[in-house]
Order: structure tokens, then sequence, then C-alpha cells
């Protein structure tokens, strides 16, 4: 038996006698690291564990098992412990401010840290923006001078080592978190995406309903930028209370802090959701979803950073809906009056 195969094997083990039971199809399966990655009676077990009122303390036998399979350094392991990342850094986020015991969240949170910080050496993660005052990025080539460093967009700052998580900077650490689940998202199993997703309406904590035929300008005639319809729905049931339809619960329950450290992993995440190759319905569903709920938070607390990001998804992922309907023949398009209906 490989090695990989030893710490797969031990790993199952461990789980069972937390979980008390594993389905006999995983145990005895040949390849049961892929199954613990996706097998929906195991996820599901791991969820509500996660989200028990006691779950994420020191003594936690769970957190503590998650945290020694991220420690294996087997990617198919670290996969198991980051799918499961949305619910770990929600709840935790949640309950910061209680005052209780997080331990185990937060060693499993300080070990993704960890992890990315040294895959990255620290450094920051930077884009070069093109320069809009030449005529094409080709011009750019010639003119080597110091204010090319100008065009340098940082996507993430560096990463400096840390072994606890203070109050500032837990959203850091939280957001580099949601990093490296970012980049390893086209692993990720879809379950766990389309979980982040419904995560995220209950982090914004506002109903969105109102922008789901938004078109990026207007709705129902009037300007979607202007926050006062928003902010007036809101007074009359509370702020954070969903006051229409089946979803009528107060959502306030698990609104958490959405400083740019975290806003900005989670849109990323969103953004592969919406417009990634996953043809899943169910996912780009959840994904609209939870950017109006962001863009509703966002108008809420009148963020300009965060309306300009989350109102720019939304038209981007109406545009990828858009893209995928197929034509109908019926329509004759014409570039005067786009789409004419026989």
């Amino acid at each position: 038996m490989s090695d990989s195969n030893s710490k797969v094997h031990s790993a199952f083990e461990a789980l069972s006698f937390i979980l008390g039971s594993i389905p006999l199809s995983v145990s005895s399966c040949e390849t049961p690291e892929s199954l613990l990655l996706h097998h929906p009676e195991i996820t599901k077990q791991i969820s509500n564990h996660l989200k028990l009122p006691n779950s994420g303390a020191g003594e936690n036998e769970l957190c503590r098992w998650l945290y020694n399979t991220f420690q294996s350094s087997d990617p198919t392991l670290q996969l198991v412990v980051l799918k499961f990342l949305p619910i770990i850094g929600g709840v935790y986020l949640s309950r910061a401010s209680l005052r209780k015991s997080l331990a185990g969240f937060e060693a499993i949170l300080l070990a993704i840290y960890a992890y990315e910080t040294t895959s990255r050496r620290g450094q920051a993660i930077t884009v070069n923006v093109p320069d809009l005052s030449h005529p094409s990025i080709y011009h750019e080539v010639a003119v080597m001078n110091s204010t090319t460093e100008l065009n340098l967009a940082i996507l993430s700052q560096t990463l400096e080592p840390h072994g606890t998580i203070r109050s500032t900077k837990r959203a850091r650490i939280v957001g580099v978190c949601f990093e490296l689940y970012y980049s390893k998202i086209a692993l990720i199993p879809l379950r766990s995406k389309i979980d982040f997703c419904e995560l995220c309406v209950i982090w914004a904590g506002q109903d969105g309903d109102m922008y789901e035929d938004e078109d990026g300008r207007k709705h129902n005639g009037e300007d979607i930028h202007d926050g006062s319809k928003q902010n007036a729905s809101t007074s009359e049931g509370g702020v954070g209370k969903i006051t229409k339809g089946k979803k009528g619960e107060d959502k306030k329950d698990g609104r958490i802090p959405l400083p740019w450290e975290v806003l900005q992993p989670v849109l990323r995440i969103l953004s592969h959701c919406l417009m990634g190759p996953t043809k899943s319905k169910e996912l780009k569903d959840a994904a609209s979803a939870a950017s109006r709920s962001l863009y509703a938070r966002a108008l809420h607390e009148v963020n300009p950073q965060a309306i300009l990001t989350t109102g720019s998804l939304l038209r981007l992922g109406k545009m990828a809906i858009d893209s995928n309907v197929e034509p109908d023949p019926t329509e004759i398009r014409d570039l005067r009056n786009p789409v004419i209906t026989l």
C-alpha cells in the first residue's frame, strides 16, 4: 500500500469513529478518496456536525480530523477539507463576536492560511492592467519607464505568517483561505459551490429578489443605483428581513461582516459559478441569487466599492445567461432595433 493510500485509509478510519458510521459502499471502494470527496451522505454528516452549536471548539474531534487531514499534504484529502471551507468560514465569522471558544475552527483556518502563505512565498498576487493612454497594448512595450509600475493592480496583498487569529487579522486570514478555495475551484465538488452561493445569501443578510430581472441599469423604471427603494423596503420589516414569498424569515441570524478582504475573494468565486464552464442551472441560479443579495447589502451600507463590483457582477452574469439562450427562429434581428418578434 502506497503512502497516499495509507493516509486515505487512516483518514477513513478516524472519520468513521467520529461520525459513528460510514456507508459500506465507500469503505470497501478501491478509490475511497474520490468518494470521500463526492459522497453525499458523508458530506451531509460532516456539514451537520460543523453546524452544531458546540462545533468549532478546541476539543472538537471533527475539527481535529479536518486539521490533521489538511496537514497530511495529500492533494485529494486537502480538497476534502477545502470543500467544507464555506461552512467553516461562515460559521466562524458569525460566532466570532460571541466570545466563545472557536479554537478548532481557527486551527483549520490557520493551517490553510499557512499553506497558502508557503505556496506563494508570502508574495502578493498582481495583474498588469493595460494603460488606456496608449492606442493598444503593443504600444506599451515600446514605452519602458517607471510609470509602467503604476499599471499593476494588486489582487491579494503580501502574506505574513500568523500563529493566532487576532480580531484585526480575522477577515484577512479568512479571505486568504477563500483565495485558496478559488484557486482550486475547478476541482471543488459542485455541491460545495452551491452551498457557498446559498451561504452568501445568508451572509449578506439582505433580500435581493427585487433585482431578479435586473439588466444592470433599471428595474421597474427606476435607477437601481438609487438606494432609497432598497432602504425603504428593508426599513419596514427590519434590516436583513425578507418580506415576500416563502423567504419570509429573518436573515440577520447568519449575517456577517463583509470587509473587502472577504468580499473580494467571495465575488471571484461567484464569478466562476456564474460564468465558468459548469453547465449546472442550479449553480448559476444560486450564484445569481447570491450576487443580488450582496448587491442589496452594498446598497444598504452605501459602500461604493462593493456597489460597483457587485453591480458589475450582476451585469456580467446576465450577459452570460443571455449568451447561452438559444435564438428564437421567429425573431428578426436588426442593428437599429435589436429584436423584432414576429
